[in-house]
């Protein structure tokens, strides 16, 4: 499966020390331009598949707790919640205990994306992983989110 013959492309030489973390830069440019292509295919940005999850497995949530579960910063998720809510796949309406605080309901249309957002994910994985074996995705989760963790302290 893994094909250890596959060259290391080369960094510009003025990465230097920084090798991992140009990989991990391209890697995540062209995992996100991969799902971001396949999202478009569905009529959705990036991102708002973060959202529509998280409400599948809570529906009803406030502005609030959907920006912490996703970690995006407040303007990328109200701009989201607009274009979602303009597109029908989900409702916002002030909560019955603090008319300021807005919580997220999805709808028909929103609650029927679950199928096809698993799909994408599905196929993302698979293809990610094509070119590893089962060891090798695992070292590579649990490194990911060493190098994740050391960078978000």
């Amino acid at each position: 499966m893994t094909d250890s013959a596959s060259p290391i492309p080369q960094s510009p030489g003025a990465v230097g020390e920084g090798r991992l973390s140009y990989a991990v830069f391209q890697l995540s440019r062209a995992h996100r331009g991969r799902a971001a292509a396949m999202l478009r295919e569905m009529r959705l940005h990036p991102g708002q598949e973060l959202l529509l999850m998280q409400l599948f497995d809570k529906d009803g949530q406030t502005q609030s707790e959907l920006l912490e579960s996703v970690g995006l910063d407040h303007s990328t998720v109200s701009k989201s919640l607009r274009r979602m809510q303009e597109a029908g796949l989900l409702t916002r309406e002030p909560a019955e205990h603090d008319r300021r605080v807005m919580v997220v309901h999805l709808t028909d249309k929103g609650r029927a994306m679950r199928q096809p957002i698993a799909a994408m994910w599905r196929t993302l994985e698979r293809d990610s992983v094509a070119n590893l074996t089962p060891d090798e995705v695992e070292a590579f989760i649990a490194i990911a989110y060493k190098i994740e963790g050391a960078v978000r302290d």
